[in-house]
C-alpha cells in the first residue's frame, strides 16, 4: 500500500461489535440506516472479489462483519484492501449500519485505515489454536483467535470487580499488606525464596495474608481484605498453580457462624450475576446446586461416614498415620499431614454441591479458635465445591498464650521435618497481646471461584499466563 502500517497512533472508536449487534438486532435484510460509526478490531476472515469484499472484523466484545463496495469505499481502496490487507490485521474502519439481503448485519465501509499489522500468520479457522501447552505459553494468540477464552477472562474481571462492589458495601476496606516478608506464616505450604542484596536479608513470598490483616485488627481496622497475589512453592495440576489470587476478609465481632453465612450470601450473590438471576452453575457435566442454605457436615463425622475411622483413631497421631499408610498415602510427615491427607482421600470425593466442613481438629487448625465445648476441635470450616475446598474460614484465635503453644508444636513439627509447617511469627504474638477482639476470618481462591462461575476445569484455563517451563533455545 506504500504506507507505514504501524504509523496511526489513535483511532476514535464510537461503537463496539456486540452494541451494534443488539442495538440493530430488529434490521430489516436488505436495508441500512444514515448513522455512522467508527469500529476496530482484527480481521478474522476474508472473502469476496471483484467489485466486492467481505470480512469479519473482531474486537472484544464479539464480531461485525465489514461490507467492503467499489463504489462506496472507492475502487482504488478496495483494490488496495484485497491486496494488502491479511488475516490478522487490525483495521479501523468508518461506515454505516447494513443488512445483506443474506440477513448479516454489516458495517458498509466507507473508509478505512490498517492500524497494525500482523506478520506471523494466525492458526486457520477451522483448525484454530488447540495446542494446550501452546495455547498457555501463547496467551496473546490464544485470545486472539478464541472468543470463547477472552470471555472467559473478561468475565473473570467482572467477578472480582463484583467482589470488591459487595464487600465495599458492606463497609470492608481494602488494604495491601507485604509480599516480601521475614517470615511465610499464615498456612502450611514451602514458600519461595529470594535475597535483598542492599540488605544483605532472605526473604520469603508471601503464602498468605493472614497475619497481617489480624495485625490491623488489632490495630482497629474493623473490617478489612485484600486480593492479591499468593506464591507457595508446590507442585502443578489442575487445582494448583504456584502463583495464585487469594481474597482474604476479616471482620471483627463476627464469629465462623457469622462468616458461613456471608459465604452463603456472597457466592450466591455471584451465581446470580453469571447466570442472570439463577442459583444453579452447569460445572463439566454436572449441575452444582446453590440454593440456600449450604449442607453443612462434621470433619469428623464425614471421616466416619465415608471411611469408617473413629474419632479416638484419627487424633491419635501414631494410628492416623497407620491409617494413611493403609489408604496408600506415602507415610506423612507429621499427626497433621496424615490427617489431611486422609480427608483428602476419603471425603472429598463425595463433596459436590457447596458442603461447609464444620469443627475441623484443632491439629489442623493452628489460628483457630477452640470449641468451647470440645477443645480438641475449632470453630473452622472449609466449603467444598465440586470436590475442591474454595474457601478456609474460622473464628480467630485471639488468646496469646493458646497461639504461642500452637507456634511451638508447628515448630516441632517443621524440626522432625514438615518443610510445610511455617517458623512462628512471634511478632504476631506480639500483636495478639495488644488485644485483638474476637473475630472471624475468611480465604476464598479467586482462581477456583472462577472455575465454578465460568465452568472451566483446569486452573490453568483462569489464570492468563501460568507457569510453565522456559523452552530451552537451541
Amino acid at each position: 500500500m506504500g504506507a507505514d502500517p504501524y504509523a496511526i497512533t489513535r483511532f476514535d472508536v464510537t461503537a463496539k461489535a456486540s452494541d451494534l449487534q443488539r442495538r440493530f438486532s430488529d434490521l430489516p435484510a436488505g436495508e441500512n440506516r444514515a448513522e455512522r460509526f467508527a469500529v476496530a478490531g482484527r480481521v478474522m476472515l476474508l472473502r469476496g472479489q471483484g467489485n466486492i469484499a467481505f470480512a469479519d472484523l473482531w474486537d472484544e466484545s464479539g464480531k461485525i462483519q465489514l461490507f467492503f463496495k467499489s463504489d462506496v469505499v472507492g475502487k482504488e481502496q478496495l483494490k488496495a484492501f484485497q491486496r494488502y490487507v491479511d488475516r490478522g490485521d487490525l483495521l479501523g474502519v468508518q461506515g454505516r449500519i447494513a443488512r445483506t439481503k443474506l440477513g448479516e448485519l454489516s458495517l458498509l465501509v466507507e473508509r478505512y485505515e490498517v492500524l497494525s499489522k500482523a506478520l506471523a500468520p494466525l492458526p486457520d479457522k477451522w483448525h484454530g489454536l488447540v495446542d494446550v501447552e501452546r495455547r498457555y505459553r501463547q496467551r496473546y494468540l490464544d485470545l486472539a483467535v478464541n472468543p470463547e477464552v477472552r470471555d472467559v477472562f473478561l468475565m473473570r474481571s467482572r467477578i472480582i470487580a463484583e467482589m470488591r462492589r459487595f464487600l465495599d458495601a458492606r463497609n470492608f476496606v481494602e488494604v495491601e499488606t507485604p509480599v516480601l516478608i521475614n517470615v511465610a506464616g499464615g498456612a502450611t505450604a514451602r514458600p519461595f525464596q529470594t535475597h535483598h542484596n542492599a540488605l544483605g536479608l532472605d526473604l520469603n513470598l508471601r503464602i498468605a495474608t493472614e497475619l497481617y490483616l489480624k495485625r490491623l485488627v488489632v490495630g482497629g481496622i474493623e473490617r478489612v481484605y485484600e486480593i492479591g497475589r499468593i506464591f507457595r512453592n508446590e507442585g502443578i495440576d489442575t487445582k494448583h498453580n504456584p502463583e495464585f489470587t487469594m481474597m482474604e476478609l476479616y471482620a471483627a465481632y463476627w464469629s465462623y457462624e457469622e462468616m458461613a453465612q456471608f459465604t452463603e450470601e456472597l457466592l450466591a450473590h455471584l451465581v446470580a450475576m453469571v447466570t442472570d438471576g439463577g442459583d444453579a452453575l452447569a460445572y463439566g457435566e454436572r449441575t452444582l446446586d446453590f440454593r440456600r442454605p449450604f449442607k453443612r457436615v462434621e470433619y469428623l463425622a464425614a471421616l466416619r461416614e465415608y471411611g469408617g475411622f473413629a474419632r479416638a483413631d484419627l487424633l491419635d497421631a501414631e494410628r492416623a498415620v497407620r491409617i494413611a499408610e493403609s489408604l496408600g498415602i506415602p507415610k506423612p510427615p507429621s499427626h497433621a499431614h496424615a490427617l489431611d491427607k486422609i480427608f483428602e482421600a476419603v471425603v472429598e470425593p463425595h463433596l459436590l454441591d457447596p458442603t461447609f466442613v464444620m469443627d475441623i481438629p484443632v491439629l489442623l487448625s493452628p489460628l483457630a479458635k477452640r470449641r468451647a465445648d470440645d477443645p480438641e476441635l475449632t470453630e473452622r470450616f472449609e466449603l467444598f465445591i465440586a470436590n475442591m475446598e474454595a474457601c478456609n474460614a474460622f473464628s480467630e484465635l485471639n488468646d496469646p498464650d493458646d497461639q504461642r503453644g500452637r507456634f511451638e508444636e508447628q515448630a516441632r513439627d517443621r524440626d522432625a521435618g514438615d518443610v510445610e509447617a511455617p517458623p512462628p511469627d512471634w511478632d504476631f504474638i506480639a500483636a495478639l497481646e495488644v488485644g485483638m477482639p474476637p473475630t472471624a476470618g475468611i480465604g476464598i481462591g479467586i482462581d477456583r471461584l472462577v472455575m465454578y462461575l465460568t465452568n472451566q476445569q483446569s486452573i490453568r484455563d483462569v489464570i492468563l499466563f501460568p507457569l510453565q517451563r522456559p523452552i530451552i533455545e537451541r
